[in-house]
C-alpha cells in the first residue's frame, strides 16, 4: 500500500480529536519500524509527529498515556498548540521544550501509543511489527551497548502493556516493519 493512499484514507475519515483533528496512533514493539512508518505517513499528511520517547519518564511506560493526554491531546483538541517539556534522557528529567501545532492531523508513535483510554479520539490505529531478532538488532544499531542493556526489560514491559491493552487485535492496520523486500519510502507492506 502507498503512503499517499493511506493519507487520503485518514483525511477522508471524521476528525475525532476535538472535532477538528484526525489522530493516528502508531504502536508496536521497540525496533519494529514505528518511527520510520510514522514519519513517512506524517510527511504525506503534512502533520506533526509526537514521539512517545519524549513523554516516557525514562525506561518505563508508566504514566505515558496520561502525559500524552494532558500535555498534547487536550490542548490540540481545544484547537491550541501543545507546549510541553520533553524528557531529556541524559539528564533524566523533563527539560526539553517541544511544541506540537494544532491542525487537521496528528501522528503519535511509540510503544503504548494506541492505549484503550484514548480510543474515542483515534481515527486510525496502526500496529507495526518485526521479528524479535530484527528489533534487537535495531536497538543495538540505534544506541549501542548502553541501550542494548535495557532491551530485555523494555521488551517485557511493552509485551505486558500490549497484552493488557489488546493492542495488535484492536489495530485498524497491521504493518510489516521488516518486509522481505523494502517497498521504498513511498509504500509499505501489510501483514
Amino acid at each position: 500500500m502507498r503512503f499517499a493512499e493511506l493519507a487520503d484514507r485518514v483525511r477522508a475519515a471524521p476528525p475525532l480529536l476535538g472535532g477538528s483533528t484526525r489522530l493516528v496512533c502508531v504502536d508496536g514493539p521497540a525496533g519494529s519500524g514505528k518511527t520510520t512508518f510514522a514519519d513517512r505517513l506524517a510527511a504525506e499528511l503534512t502533520a506533526p509527529v509526537v514521539h512517545l520517547d519524549d513523554l516516557y519518564a525514562g525506561w518505563t511506560l508508566d504514566g505515558v498515556t496520561e502525559r500524552l493526554t494532558e500535555q498534547v491531546l487536550t490542548p490540540v483538541a481545544a484547537g491550541r498548540d501543545a507546549v510541553f517539556a520533553a524528557y531529556d534522557w541524559h539528564a533524566g528529567a523533563f527539560l526539553v521544550p517541544r511544541t506540537v501545532p494544532a491542525g487537521t492531523c496528528l501522528v503519535v508513535e511509540g510503544c503504548g501509543a494506541a492505549a484503550r483510554s484514548i480510543d474515542h479520539l483515534v481515527t486510525l490505529r496502526v500496529w507495526v511489527q518485526a521479528p524479535p531478532e530484527v528489533c534487537a538488532r535495531r536497538w543495538a544499531e540505534r544506541g549501542g551497548a548502553a541501550m542494548t542493556a535495557f532491551q530485555p526489560a523494555w521488551a517485557t514491559a511493552e509485551s505486558l502493556v500490549f497484552a493488557r491493552e489488546g493492542t495488535r487485535a484492536r489495530a485498524d492496520l497491521l504493518v510489516d516493519g521488516d518486509p522481505a523486500e523494502d517497498p521504498g519510502p513511498t509504500a509499505f507492506t501489510l501483514l
